[in-house]
């Protein structure tokens, strides 16, 4: 085992932990999302490109894709909301 696979691995441990006590969920998907790439960078060492390819779109593309558009859906993220008309004034 190289020392480049040692240190993705130490990375796979610490997004596990930090995703799981992660208070703000914005967060734990970005976290979430750098895990799901680390382990397709460790994929590609392990000489299993198929996996990785499949690890990079599945875990860290649509799954993350489809988590943003989840806590849009239920307001857990604040967007960009349409501007308010103004009144006219009187004058």
């Amino acid at each position: 085992m190289t020392a480049f696979q040692i240190i993705l691995m130490g990375l796979l441990i610490i997004c596990a932990v930090s995703v799981s006590f992660s208070k703000n969920l914005l967060n734990a998907i970005l976290i979430y999302m750098s895990f799901s790439l680390v382990m397709s960078m460790l994929w590609i060492c392990l000489e299993s490109p198929d996996l990785a390819i499949t690890e990079a779109a599945v875990g860290a593309g649509i799954t993350s894709v489809l988590f943003f558009v989840t806590l849009k859906k239920i307001h857990a993220i604040e967007g960009t909301e349409p501007s308010k008309k103004e009144e006219p004034k009187d004058e």
